[in-house]
């Protein structure tokens, strides 16, 4: 074996990445049992409040060593195996920031006919076309007016500087949508602002090309409501005057000693002992310091180093008679020992803040400050870990509570560099109203601070040095460029007011998440086992050294999938199960192709040095036509169908380096030590051997049973047409949890007399799973109205209709939470009609594409066309049959099979299953037409065919193994999803030997009689 000291080091290499990789996961999962034993009450219940303060407090604590590298429990967190929403719980939302009211805000909302023709035909056409909102209305304009110009639309006095009489189209149409790029930006800037402050941990957040979308990914989410408002907000922003930290300092330090007698006369005693004991056995440690309670003592302890700092902070004394300033830095000048100047009044860690926000709005502390005093959080941190954020003073004395100045005044803001520095700064124009109050509070406040607030947090606050007249200013503070566009894209965002608006959405209770999780790992545990067992048994020793493979190839899945970030989904447990039955297929290659050089009498050395050799196209081949289904899945799915695809990328590719590699060392060593390889036992020895099938005689009747069984299918279609899931028909879906068993009928009959009350809407109901304790509710009652408060009006609806159906009465809080509620609603999904319409196309798009880049690299990789032909007849074959069965059975079996984004990934996968099986037979094909040019080509596919029946067999028998388990265990979430990968096996079995071969076979039939018909002629 070539090169085998490199693989080696690279397998030993890899292994040791992948254990660094997983070794995460193990810390955060052994804190995470130390947080849920602190939590856990006498009665054996867990307190998820005190759990989520526990894992808080070791937010910034080290919890890990890797000789001199150290990992913070939040470190650890980023690092670990990232799992779905829909196996932790939580909240999956797509917003879209609507492009077309930016455009019509930057016209000033202009009535002209022209415009406003052009913006409805633009709408129109983005429900058909992929490009983005100011490409199509161009294109609208042009077909609206051909001969105007946009620049008499947009010309307006708030883009003086961009547009003007001379202004191109093209110019414009670029100054659009630079604009509404900038827009969307800073949606996602304030989006994200506002999530961190939420409180979710590892949130995502993703912006979904040029469309204006964005998405939102929230674990663990206990008030979905609460949510839906804060995304779907409003932007405000605002300029406010500042308190200087010297006028609240004596302030801050009196109210320091009334929050130590509130804390001392409220503290639950044992639970604090309670989480000292259990921080101190993470190794948290602790140091003494006298305490100080007056305000020279607290100046001259704090006026120290950072380092001085963070041991007063830590030192239980000094917190227990300070409880304020042990949370909240104070803000000293370390050269006098004075209060620092400025408008921030203290620094704290980010765990810390809602307990001081709280402190800070306590009766008996508001009387203590001046009566028009507001704290506010700032949004950047000071620290580059993200820790730590300032407090700012800001001094709220106007009459009606309101901000002097708003965004509304800021025409235009943009990042600037001054001179030679390498920092960036910020100019900002104001309109003549705003500009009016901007030199008044400028004057007003010159050496003190302006705030810039945007959603109650602060982005900046700079010191005015003169007066400023005119409305232009420009803002220093050091900014790196990221940080300048940040802060331009804030003070543009009172110009264009564009609430992003939910268009899909996705809710998972963490208890459904957690049956998930044990569904999966049930079946991914049972589907190993079984693989082992018959690799073991079919293959004796060699199946052990394939099993260790498989063993291998596991740990290096997950490995991978840590060191990416990948999550992994409940569709992506699915693609770990299957890439394992896929596996095996290498392996079965190879020892098949061993075997035939055993027969033919060479040694055991060479015979395996032979049948690697031998193997390697049709594996190479077959995986390749797989990863293509993976990428396709990957560009054009969504959520957790790119899981599935993530995982089932990553598994081709482990799997192909440990069927090819490790495999190869394991038999390697065991040569090396003289070991007796067997690759057969007595029982399966003769298994098919010699086996002589005409299987090109009989297509013709296989040619009837499909013809048959398509006009059934095609029967069934126009009959009884398919069920389309929500992502697809657009709507509303819920899985519904009562405490006793109900009736899908009456469930339904109370739906209906709550919600179809508007003409053409609909409710369906059905069982899923919990033996009739469990229902999935869907309807697309109002699915068009996209507004905020129909979803809370859907919401109540659901909770009237269904509330007598509790033999215990149940509130609309407890029935409307997903988290730590046992029942209600436990999953609920959001699908606006333009977001289903996307998806149709992106999944035609996506099974298009899949079948030309199968048939190009067939048609290329073999040479002849007639085989990538025949190879896409089979995989439309394929897919049309298992739609065929969902038709046919949807609302038969007592599982849903709905046409939705998982159907797709299934028939995306049952057509790589399929191209991979093909492949297989195709090779050895070529491979006799190669080895005997004279044979008649129906012999050579005979045999081709008869020669890979074992392979066959072994392939579909531990796919179909590792799938049934999937289905039997893996929850009623994947049913519909395995059961498509079920009988798309079988029929991509089937299809691969008598629709692409008998194909292609059919077609070189038709080249010889033309050949010979024209050397007739001849």
């Amino acid at each position: 074996m070539q090169g085998k000291g490199a693989i080696t080091f690279l397998a030993i290499t890899l292994g040791l990445v992948c254990l660094f990789e997983l070794s995460f996961s193990l810390v955060t999962y052994r804190v995470g049992n130390k947080a849920e034993a602190y939590a856990r009450g006498a009665d054996g219940v867990v307190d998820h409040v005190k759990e989520t303060h526990y894992l808080d407090s070791m937010s910034s604590e080290v919890v890990y060593n890797i000789g001199v590298a150290k990992f913070t429990y939040k470190e650890c967190k980023e690092k670990e195996i990232n799992l779905g929403l829909d196996l932790k719980g939580g909240m999956n939302v797509m917003l879209e920031v609507s492009v077309s009211e930016i455009v019509a805000s930057m016209a000033n909302n202009s009535n002209d006919d022209v415009f406003r023709r052009t913006l409805q035909l633009a709408k129109e056409s983005q429900t058909a076309a992929s490009d983005d909102f100011v490409a199509l209305f161009a294109k609208a304009f042009k077909q609206v007016a051909p001969n105007d110009k946009l620049n008499r639309i947009f010309g307006t006095y708030e883009l003086r500087d961009k547009i003007n009489a001379n202004t191109s189209d093209d110019d414009v149409v670029a100054v659009l949508r630079a604009q509404t790029d900038a827009a969307v930006a800073n949606s996602f800037n304030v989006l994200r602002s506002r999530i961190d402050r939420f409180g979710v941990t590892q949130p995502n957040l993703q912006r979904l090309g040029n469309t204006g979308r964005i998405l939102v990914e929230l674990p663990g989410v206990k008030e979905p409501e609460r949510v839906r408002k804060l995304l779907q907000g409003t932007a405000n922003l605002e300029f406010w005057e500042t308190y200087e930290n010297a006028e609240l300092f004596r302030a801050l330090t009196e109210a320091n000693d009334k929050i130590r007698d509130h804390e001392t006369a409220n503290a639950p005693k044992a639970d604090t002992a309670k989480l000292a004991t259990a921080k101190s056995a993470e190794g948290v440690s602790k140091t003494d310091s006298a305490a100080t309670d007056n305000v020279s003592d607290v100046l001259a302890t704090l006026g120290q180093s950072a380092d001085s700092t963070a041991a007063v902070q830590e030192n239980e004394d000094f917190a227990k008679q300070n409880p304020l300033f042990a949370t909240l830095q104070p803000m000293v000048d370390p050269q006098t020992g004075q209060p620092a100047p400025g408008a921030r009044v203290g620094i704290a860690h980010y765990r810390d803040t809602s307990k001081i926000r709280r402190w800070l709005e306590l009766t008996q502390i508001r009387t203590i400050f001046p009566r028009d005093v507001r704290f506010v959080w700032s949004i950047k941190s000071v620290d580059k870990g993200g820790n730590y954020y300032e407090l700012v003073a800001l001094k709220v004395n106007t009459r009606d509570g309101k901000a002097p100045l708003d965004g509304a005044a800021v025409v235009d803001a943009n990042k600037g560099f001054s001179g030679t520095s390498a920092y960036a700064d910020v100019s900002m124009s104001m309109n003549a109203d705003g500009a009016k109050v901007w030199a008044r509070l400028t004057a007003d406040n010159i050496g003190k601070c302006v705030a810039i607030v945007l959603d109650d947090y602060v982005y900046s606050y700079p010191r005015v040095n003169q007066e400023i007249k005119g409305g232009n200013s420009s803002i220093t503070g050091n900014f790196t460029t990221q940080e300048a566009d940040d802060l331009a894209n804030v003070l543009k965002s009172g110009k264009l007011p564009t609430p992003a608006r939910i268009i899909q959405e996705s809710v998972v209770g963490p208890s459904l998440g957690q049956a998930s999780i044990d569904a999966g790992m049930t079946s991914v545990i049972i589907a190993f086992i079984l693989v082992l067992i018959y690799m073991l048994f079919f293959y004796n020793r060699a199946g052990f050294v394939a099993n260790i493979a498989l063993l291998c190839n596991v740990f290096l899945l997950f490995g991978v999938l840590a060191s990416m970030r990948a999550v992994l989904t409940l569709p992506g447990i699915c693609g770990i199960v299957l890439t394992m039955g896929m596996a095996v297929d290498a392996n079965v290659i190879i020892y098949e192709r061993i075997k035939e050089e055993l027969r033919a009498g060479k040694g055991l050395r060479l015979a395996i040095s032979d049948g690697y050799k031998n193997a390697y196209s049709a594996i190479i081949d077959g995986n390749v036509t797989t990863l293509i289904t993976g990428i396709m899945l990957f560009f054009f799915g969504s959520g957790p169908v790119q899981g599935f695809a993530t995982t089932l990328v990553i598994g081709i590719c482990t799997s192909m380096f440990s069927a090819i590699f490790i495999s190869r060392l394991v038999f390697l060593a065991l040569l090396k030590k003289n070991k007796n390889i067997t690759f057969d036992n007595s029982v399966v020895r003769n298994f098919m051997k010699g086996v002589k099938v005409d299987w090109m005689g009989i297509r013709k009747y296989a040619y009837v049973i499909t013809i048959t069984l398509a006009v059934l299918g095609v029967g069934s279609l126009v009959v009884r047409g398919v069920s389309y899931g929500v992502d697809f028909a657009g709507g509303r879906a819920y899985v519904v949890k009562f405490d006793q068993k109900v009736q899908a009928e009456d469930v339904r009959a109370a739906m209906r007399e709550h919600i179809e009350v508007e003409k053409g809407a609909s409710v369906e109901v059905k069982t899923y799973g919990q033996a009739g304790s469990q229902l999935r509710i869907t309807t697309d009652y109002k699915i068009k109205d996209q507004s905020q408060a129909m979803d809370s009006i859907v919401d109540r609806l659901m909770y009237e209709s269904l509330k007598s159906f509790y033999a215990n009465p149940v509130t609309f809080a407890e029935f409307n939470s997903t988290m730590f509620n046992p029942n209600g609603i436990i999953q609920s999904e959001k699908v606006g009609p333009t977001v289903a319409d996307d998806i149709k196309r992106d999944a035609i798009v996506a099974i298009i594409l899949a079948l030309l880049a199968m048939f190009a690299y067939i048609a290329v990789r073999f040479n002849k066309w007639q085989w990538g032909f025949g190879a896409a007849v089979a995989q439309t074959h394929d897919a049309f049959f298992v739609l065929f069965l969902f038709s046919a059975l949807s609302g038969v079996v007592p599982f849903t099979l709905d046409i939705d984004q998982n159907f797709i990934a299934a028939l995306l996968t049952v057509i790589g299953y399929s191209i991979n099986d093909t492949v297989i037979i195709f090779d050895r094909i070529r491979e006799n037409i190669t080895n005997h040019p004279k044979l008649d080509l129906k012999l050579n596919i005979n045999n081709a065919i008869n020669d890979c029946i074992v392979r066959t067999i072994n392939t579909a028998g531990t796919t179909l193994i590792t799938l049934l388990a999937m289905f039997l265990f893996g929850g009623e979430a994947i049913q519909g999803f395995t059961f498509a990968l079920i009988f798309g096996i079988i029929v991509g079995t089937y299809s691969s030997t008598f629709i692409a071969t008998a194909t292609a076979y059919e077609l070189f039939k038709r080249k010889e009689r033309k050949a010979a018909a024209l050397l007739a002629k001849a």
